[in-house]
């Protein structure tokens, strides 16, 4: 019998320093836990501080050098660059190293690629990886190759170059359509949602904050949930009872990360809006992350790029279990803050108070006395609103309760007519 090896991709980190150097690191270190995702190891790793990036090779002469000399050195078999690189510096980078070269952004494509469960998140990835590619046919050489010059050599053929960009434009066509059915289906539920006039909570976060282990916690939704970034991509709801008896909607999101591939916000545009149409905003963070204020800092912006905006916010900083010593945590920009570990279930009950309070902010307090005929009306208040106080009375029943607005216009709707 043959045993087969499994050989592990090994590859050299390059990076640019334009700025302060601290948030180079911190990008490097963020994009060899992608490698490491990805399934490969890091071999190395290259960063050259400059006023701008090279235009013809991401890196200067010199650090090509150094690239070329690691890559003999450690057996590597390609680079990954920690910015999006246009179609000439890979061309020029290939042809200097002689060696795979990857950016940040296929990188987080080929993740998203391997990741994807769903019909819809399929479809979300392939559309963003062939509108990457799609800009990247010019310059790659021999291998999308033209008709050659000289006798005999032409011919009423297409270009293969041309050929391909058809193709691809052809296919991202289909993929429009498709997508575009989903989301009018996606809008049908969200529409459905609003009838039921249950709240809906979204999930929000940098990637591995802890989003799906807090949603498998609550509702028991058994969503993958890995020590990994992007371990899982497709939007999940389930529903969940608070412990005043409100009945609400979670919903889990795409992670966030720096530089996310503007290709792949617009796929996923759809998926991400769930946090546009949500009632309340639940911003994980991952409390034991070193890099939490820049992470907090890119969910806000990813979140105001996506047009969210006016809604109240509820900062979670999870894995608590993971700190040695306790520390201040803020977050100005939230409406409520609470500690937690979603892992142990510690602080949930602090959760579940801080959810209520928002949500009844958002409704209106209800005094009435309705009289038997009405009973109805009562599950009515328990299943969408906070039933406080129900009392029995010779005349009818005497409620105290907050309901949503929309609620409130039809418990009373015939008393106004």
């Amino acid at each position: 019998m043959f045993e087969i090896e499994k050989t592990e991709e090994r590859v050299i980190l390059a990076g640019v320093c334009t700025g302060q150097e601290s948030e180079t690191e911190e990008s490097l270190d963020e994009l060899a836990e992608l490698v490491r995702t990805a399934g490969a190891v890091c071999a190395g790793c290259v960063v050259q501080k400059r006023e701008r990036i090279h235009p013809g090779t991401y890196v200067g002469t010199g650090k090509l050098r150094e690239l070329k000399d690691l890559l003999w050195e450690t057996e590597a078999s390609g680079i990954v660059c920690d910015d999006e690189l246009s179609p000439a510096q890979i061309g020029n980078l290939r042809e200097e190293l002689n060696t795979k070269v990857m950016d940040r952004t296929l990188l987080i494509l080929d993740i998203f690629a391997a990741r994807a469960v769903t019909s819809e998140g399929k479809i979300q990835v392939e559309l963003a990886q062939l509108k990457y590619r799609q800009s990247r046919l010019t310059g790659y050489g021999t291998s999308l190759s033209r008709l050659g010059g000289g006798i005999g050599t032409r011919g009423p053929g297409e270009k293969k170059l041309e050929m391909d960009r058809r193709l691809i434009k052809s296919r991202i066509a289909k993929l429009n359509r498709e997508l575009k059915e989903i989301k009018n289906h996606r809008q049908v539920t969200r529409e459905q949602r609003q009838k039921e006039m249950l709240p809906v909570i979204a999930i929000v976060g940098y990637t591995n904050a802890g989003k799906s282990t807090l949603l498998n916690r609550l509702t028991g939704a058994e969503v993958l949930a890995e020590d990994k970034l992007f371990a899982t991509l497709d939007a999940v709801t389930r529903g969940y009872r608070l412990g005043s008896g409100q009945e609400v909607l979670f919903t889990d999101t795409v992670g966030f990360i720096r530089k996310l591939p503007h290709h792949l916000v617009e796929a996923f545009r759809s998926t991400l809006e769930e946090a546009k149409y949500a009632d309340v905003i639940l911003h994980m963070v991952d409390a034991s992350n070193p890099q939490m204020d820049m992470q907090m800092h890119i969910v806000y912006e990813t979140l105001q790029s996506l047009g969210v905006q006016n809604k109240p916010v509820i900062t979670v900083f999870n894995k608590q279990d993971r700190l040695g010593e306790p520390a201040v945590l803020r977050d100005f920009k939230a409406d409520e803050t609470v500690c937690l570990s979603a892992l142990s279930g510690a602080g949930l009950e602090e959760l579940e108070e801080k959810l209520e309070k928002v949500l009844r902010e958002q409704k209106i307090p209800v005094r009435h006395v309705f009289p038997y005929r009405d009973a109805a009306k009562l599950q009515m208040i328990r299943r969408y609103g906070e039933l406080l106080k129900e009392e029995y009375l010779e005349e009818g029943i005497a409620i105290e309760a907050y309901v949503p607005i929309r609620v409130y216009e039809q418990l009373f709707a015939e008393k106004e007519q």
